[in-house]
């Protein structure tokens, strides 16, 4: 084989595998502490470009190298994942501030807006004397993940998908 022929193989290889700016299709069942927590829909594949930080690092990382049809179990740790749980990442706020169409209960999950329109997921973690105990941290920070994944199809990513750095 000449050396031509080793870099079209080569190519060929590396277009057929996970690797930076490859749009991947994937299936994917997330479970945390023994419960689904997320996963694909039959037919409807996540996509994303691989390599720009669509993904946790972790879950991204264990994706490089894996072929259309290739399945793997990945246990994402909270340092590479959401990151964990962030003790001052809570607020006390006047239950007078918030809009009346919020239900003020523990458990329920708002989004905030700052004054410069960037949102910002919140749960509400307890309601007592007029003051709403908010956790900003991430819903999944601080947890294992356990993923389950199947890589359904690859492409390159188009010139216009890396300018706008998401799949079109």
């Amino acid at each position: 084989m000449n050396t031509l022929e080793r870099f079209m193989n080569q190519s060929n290889e590396q277009e057929q595998t996970v690797q930076d700016n490859v749009v991947v299709s994937m299936d994917y069942e997330l479970t945390v502490d023994g419960e689904i927590a997320d996963k694909s829909q039959a037919g409807d594949p996540l996509q994303y470009i691989h390599g720009v930080g669509q993904l946790i690092p972790g879950l991204e990382k264990e994706m490089y190298g894996m072929k259309v049809g290739e399945s793997k179990e990945v246990v994402v740790s909270p340092e590479e994942g959401y990151g964990e749980e962030d003790e001052e990442a809570y607020a006390d706020i006047p239950s007078s501030e918030f809009p009346d169409n919020i239900p003020l209960e523990e458990g329920v999950t708002i989004l905030l807006r700052d004054e410069n329109g960037n949102e910002q997921g919140a749960t509400i973690v307890s309601v007592k004397d007029d003051v709403v105990r908010l956790n900003l941290n991430h819903p999944l920070a601080g947890k294992d993940l356990h993923f389950k994944v199947t890589v359904t199809a690859l492409r390159p990513a188009t010139p216009e998908e890396l300018d706008h750095q998401h799949v079109h």
